[in-house]
């Protein structure tokens, strides 16, 4: 198909050779570096479309060794029993993804159900070949991650085709607004309050926000930040606010460097997610001050990036990763097994405080004291 990513264009390529016994079975395939050089892409689009032929039964890898030509996908094609459920998801191997997509593989795998694996990048025409994708493939069930799900997609008529097939679906993390689909979730709005209540109860008034403009995540919890600060009679200043989407996040440290050089400086943050806290603590670094001593910061995910920084741990809202992973993947199979309705399941946040947020009081007690 026109505009197909190019890690889909190179998967069929190989599937075509491996079908063409131009890569017979049991041989080994071209490594990656040799990959990347015929096809000239990069290494995480080489590994996707390997990721997927792996997951399909095309290939196997063996540690140490290499990547091998497989029949399974021939056996699975052949076998009644074996079922698989299709996953869909912004990203494969960062953030938070590994750990919910490995919730969901643990779960099938107890249940003896495949799974087939694709990765959006969060753009709508991957999307697209994605879904084509997975129902060129026949798969069983669907748990998709919507793409841009704070935005108008252009994608909706495929779901609202599938909504007609037999083809049971449930999404993760958010939900298109526009369509009523069943999803599993954190209560983002209510995580975007206690991170804000938080600082407040620190004494802070002057509390900015850094969210994602283009997920329905970033929306609510902005949602959340609006209503912490409304309940508590605290004036709402625009110009706290740091809006990005995926296309301008190579931008975020020059707009978080430019807010904290300007004139009105908010004392503490609520971020989007502990990547973005860890990129604004950086800049906090940059320009010689310090978190908490001179900015509080609060984040959300409470991700392997909570911990890394070597003096700050992030104040942070935990989210279910491997739980909602479990049990978007149960849900699924129940549906497709005994036809139980998917139903929506709305995880409640829980906040971990750590060392990235102090008392405004104690910092200005400390200054006058100095």
């Amino acid at each position: 198909m026109l505009n197909e990513p190019k890690y889909i264009i190179i998967k069929k390529e190989i599937q075509h050779k491996i079908k063409e016994n131009e890569y017979a079975l049991g041989t080994k395939i071209p490594s990656e570096a040799e990959l990347r050089k015929q096809f000239d892409v990069s290494r995480h689009t080489i590994r996707q479309a390997v990721s997927e032929l792996v997951n399909e039964g095309y290939l196997v890898k063996q540690q140490g060794s290499g990547t091998f030509v497989s029949d399974l996908y021939q056996k699975e094609s052949i076998s009644n029993n074996k079922k698989t459920i299709g996953v869909i998801t912004t990203y494969l191997s960062d953030y938070i993804f590994p750990s919910i997509i490995r919730g969901i593989e643990e779960e099938l795998s107890k249940l003896d159900y495949s799974l087939m694996l694709s990765s959006t990048r969060n753009n709508v025409d991957n999307e697209r070949s994605s879904l084509e994708s997975m129902i060129d493939q026949n798969v069983d069930g669907l748990i998709v991650e919507p793409t841009k799900s704070n935005l108008m997609n252009p994608n909706l008529n495929y779901y609202l085709n599938l909504s007609e097939r037999p083809i049971p679906m449930i999404m993760l993390n958010a939900s298109y607004e526009e369509l009523d689909f069943p999803f599993i979730a954190l209560d983002d709005v209510k995580a975007g309050r206690i991170a804000t209540e938080h600082l407040i109860e620190l004494n802070h008034i002057d509390i900015g926000i850094i969210t994602k403009a283009d997920d329905l995540q970033g929306k609510n919890r902005l949602k959340g930040y609006i209503k912490a600060l409304y309940d508590a009679k605290l004036s709402f200043d625009s110009n706290y606010i740091i809006r990005y989407d995926t296309e301008s996040k190579q931008d975020l440290p020059k707009m978080i460097h430019a807010l904290l050089l300007s004139e009105n400086v908010p004392t503490s943050f609520v971020c989007y997610n502990d990547e973005v806290a860890v990129m604004l603590i950086k800049e906090i670094n940059a320009i010689g001050k310090e978190c908490p001593d001179d900015f509080s910061v609060v984040s959300h995910d409470n991700s392997f990036y909570s911990t890394t920084l070597p003096s700050v741990k992030l104040t942070s809202i935990d989210h279910p990763k491997e739980n909602l992973g479990r049990l978007a993947a149960k849900s699924i199979v129940q549906a497709v097994e005994d036809g139980i309705p998917l139903k929506s399941h709305i995880f409640e946040p829980k906040l971990i405080i750590r060392n990235s947020t102090k008392n405004l009081e104690e910092n200005q007690k400390s200054e006058i004291l100095n």
